[in-house]
């Protein structure tokens, strides 16, 4: 018996859909990037059980007829190349002609076609790879794919699924990345025979970048442009002022293909420089086209990642063109708005006296050298409060002195501090007054994110959140903390959901509270750069002394540090 042999093609089918269909999202992703290949403008996705009992997928494109309708489930037939030169200039979203084969080996499998040059449509019905009926029926021109019970024949897949929750999540994200993509296209998602997400067609692409983006302000959004010879960049980018935890919020896109690509982001966080801080991300919807024949798009089985032939080129026209942007942006617009400088005057900044007695801070002894951060505070006898102000430095460093020593404190990281001190304190019991919105204000989350805030209102209550949903994947803010009076909370909300929807409700749920917490102090904190009067100074000290650890801000940063005077005279050569 020979040891090598051909592999059934059912089989082979099976090998190729393990590479093709990871989960219900990739059956999606196939099926509706064939049907705007087939130039549909309408699309209609319904799911059941997260995509695990059912998948349908039917579009208004130009359909095909019966013949073409039975080729098209042959492993390796398409439409879309024909010979050699073809597979190095792809122009269409699906190439390869494995998709439906692999899909139907592994489900329950119905295929409705019907072609402009039809009178009737075909009907084909296949299990598990094998063709079980072949029919005519009625039809309008267009496609309609319906893929029941994924996996049926392969349980040890179909056991790796996740919770229809999770793989619905998923698709939701397919969908409005590929929504977002092709503005001119209209979709609409159900989810158990309930509408999660419709698109109508709009004759603004920035329409539908603020609709799946969930940000809602314009303004803070600003179109750039690039053009050379070779590449070609379009899109919009958010301001400084808006941002994520994550890099979910970033949507790349090369000649309208969907892709997750590490060159183009790394050129996009170039561009942004200094403006944002390590660890945050911009929103930004970028597409950058090139030559079809100088890019790659089959690098990776389910078409995600892209291969340029110029990376390095690719890399700096991203980065320009951003940079570009943004200077342009502060240049002119933000300049005359004032919208890119500090919105917070010292005004924003109230806190009231505490009330109750202030505690000393004995922290452990560690030399250092002058310039190095101090862990151990001067004098035992000395506390926050009764040092001496003697200045200010660049209105964000509070500068003061004991009988020996000079100290420089953070007033952004202390007071950071105090507030994430105060929000813990509430969250454990002791409640501080809620602030009601005069307007409430509303979020718009993707359908993953949704989910974590409806699970997460009864914890955000506690926080001072009064949340309630709104419709669909949208949520009204009704209150906050009074501590976070003056500052926006739609991105301190997205950004708390980030958080939690990376750490999960499990074991790790106290942590991600937590995070939560260090989110809302920073957003409510004083910012640098902000000017502050005495009063507000001495509160601020008064307040620090409360605190359990006032030496560092709930991310680990200083909040002071200090000089002796025998290390001042040092640096000075007096000694």
């Amino acid at each position: 018996m020979p040891k090598i042999r051909i592999l059934p093609e059912n089989l082979s089918n099976k090998i190729a859909a393990g590479e093709v269909v990871e989960r219900p999202c990739s059956v999606v992703k196939e099926l509706v990037e064939n049907a705007l290949d087939a130039h549909a403008g309408r699309i209609i996705i319904e799911v059941e059980n997260g995509g695990k009992s059912l998948i349908r997928v039917s579009d208004n494109g130009i359909g095909m007829n019966g013949d073409d309708a039975m080729l098209a489930l042959e492993r390796y037939a398409t439409s879309k190349i024909y010979k050699d030169d073809d597979l190095f200039s792809i122009k269409t979203l699906g190439f390869r002609g494995e998709a439906l084969p692999s899909i139907a080996s592994v489900s329950r499998f119905s295929l409705v076609t019907k072609d402009q040059a039809s009178e009737i449509a075909a009907e084909i019905i296949v299990e598990g790879g094998r063709i079980k009926k072949v029919s005519q029926t009625g039809a309008p021109q267009g496609t309609m794919v319906t893929v029941s019970q994924l996996f049926y024949n392969i349980p040890a897949r179909r056991k790796f699924l996740k919770s229809a929750s999770t793989e619905m999540g998923h698709i939701a994200d397919i969908i409005s990345s590929i929504a977002l993509g092709n503005p001119n296209a209209g979709f609409r998602l159900y989810h158990n025979r309930k509408i999660v997400k419709s698109w109508l067609p709009a004759s603004d692409p920035f329409d539908r970048v603020m609709d799946v983006t969930g940000t809602g302000l314009k303004s803070d959004f600003c179109k750039l442009q690039f053009n050379e010879k070779f590449v070609s960049i379009a899109g919009w980018i958010s301001s400084p002022k808006i941002f994520r935890s994550t890099s979910r919020g970033i949507y790349i896109y090369v000649n309208k293909r969907f892709v997750r690509d590490r060159v183009i982001q790394h050129a996009l966080s170039e561009g942004y420089g200094q403006r944002l801080m390590k660890g945050r991300f911009p929103v930004a919807v970028l597409f950058v086209y090139v030559p079809f024949e100088q890019v790659d798009v089959n690098v990776h089985p389910a078409k995600q990642e892209v291969r340029f032939a110029r990376q390095k080129e690719v890399h700096e026209a991203v980065k320009d063109a951003v940079s570009t942007a943004l200077r342009q942006l502060e240049t002119h617009k933000w300049a005359e708005t004032d919208k890119w400088k500090p919105a917070e005057t010292h005004n924003d900044f109230s806190v009231s006296e505490p009330a109750i007695a202030y505690k000393k801070f004995e922290p452990q002894k560690r030399a250092h050298s002058p310039l190095q951060i101090q862990d151990q505070l001067w004098d035992k006898k000395t506390c926050f409060a009764d040092l001496k102000i003697i200045g200010r430095f660049y209105n964000t460093y509070i500068i003061c002195e004991s009988d020996h020593e000079l100290v420089l404190i953070d007033q952004h990281a202390a007071h950071e501090r105090v507030l994430y001190e105060q929000l813990k304190s509430r969250y454990k019991g002791s409640k501080s007054p809620d602030q009601s919105l005069l307007i409430p204000e509303t979020v718009d989350l993707g359908y993953r994110e949704a989910e974590i805030l409806e699970k997460m209102i009864p914890e955000f209550l506690r926080l001072g959140l009064e949340i309630e949903p709104f419709g669909n994947n949208t949520f009204a803010i009704k209150s906050a903390p009074a501590i976070l009076a003056g500052r926006e909370i739609r991105p301190l909300i997205i950004e708390m959901v980030e958080k939690i929807a990376k750490t999960g409700f499990g074991p790790d749920m106290e942590k991600g509270i937590d995070k939560c917490l260090i989110t809302m102090a920073c957003h409510g904190a004083i910012r640098a750069n902000q000017a502050l009067t005495d009063t507000e100074i001495k509160t601020l000290l008064n307040q620090l002394d409360q605190c359990e650890n006032p030496s560092n801000c709930p991310h680990g940063r200083p909040t002071w540090i200090k000089w002796s005077k025998g290390e001042v005279e040092k640096m000075f050569g007096r000694s």
